[in-house]
């Protein structure tokens, strides 16, 4: 099986929003990989504890962690942290992450955000577990999704009606066809981030695919708008054909 974590960057609103795009990063490992997988999250947290003197407990919420001082650390040395995180990240092994962003601007009323990232998400998760591209091509296997414990109903009835009704667009015109999701199996798992590693380093990963597109003014002067680059490694190329990083752009 293949264990999805996933988080956000963001907010879904469109009017009166205080950010353009609205991010998802869905961090994708199988199960056989899973323990190594974490074990290497908690040797990095413990370097950062070394390091920068960062509480192995300290919660990696990304837009948080840059907005305020944590366990006494400057600004430029939490920016330091996240990209320390992002590079640990780009080179574990059997890691594969689908990253999917909405442009706000333009759409029209009623267009919504959230459903539409997340179904997009889910469909691309559903796609590569169909086609064995994951790392390991285990082709009999299925996926679970992690997510942060905050919009667990809503992605519940999500996915439960994309494994009834799920309209794809006909690539040649015409009308749409019914294909249902297949490989997703149970209902999205909510789990509070603080007490997961996984969910805080998709955490991580938004943000940097969020400021790629809209990065702040600190983070722009520091370079980090081209941080989410050094992902690459790990990068689901398969999400997408239009983008050499594999980002679904909406």
């Amino acid at each position: 099986m293949y264990l999805m974590y996933v988080d956000e960057s963001g907010d879904t609103g469109l009017a009166n929003s205080p950010t353009r795009y609205f991010a998802l990063s869905g961090l994708v490992v199988h199960e056989r990989d899973w323990r190594e997988f974490l074990d290497r999250l908690l040797a990095f947290r413990r370097t950062l504890k070394s390091v920068y003197g960062l509480g192995i407990r300290t919660e990696l919420h990304a837009s948080e962690f840059m907005r305020s001082p944590i366990d006494g650390l400057s600004k430029i040395d939490r920016l330091a942290v996240l990209r320390n995180t992002l590079d640990e990240i780009a080179k574990l092994p059997n890691l594969s992450i689908t990253n999917v962003i909405v442009d706000k601007q333009g759409k029209p009323d009623g267009y919504d955000v959230f459903q539409t990232a997340w179904g997009v998400l889910f469909q691309r998760f559903d796609n590569t577990l169909h086609f064995s591209n994951f790392p390991g091509k285990f082709s009999e296997d299925y996926g679970l999704v992690l997510t942060d414990a905050t919009a667990g109903s809503k992605l519940t009835r999500l996915v439960r009606r994309m494994s009834v009704y799920n309209p794809i667009p006909s690539s040649y015109g015409g009308a749409a066809r019914n294909i249902p999701i297949r490989k997703i199996i149970e209902d999205p798992h909510g789990k509070d981030s603080k007490d997961s590693l996984p969910v805080q380093i998709a955490d991580v990963c938004a943000y940097f695919l969020l400021q790629r597109f809209s990065p702040n003014s600190f983070v722009r002067r520091k370079g980090g708008h081209r941080y989410f680059e050094r992902l690459k490694p790990v990068l689901n190329t398969h999400a997408s054909r239009s983008s050499d990083l594999g980002i679904v752009q909406l």
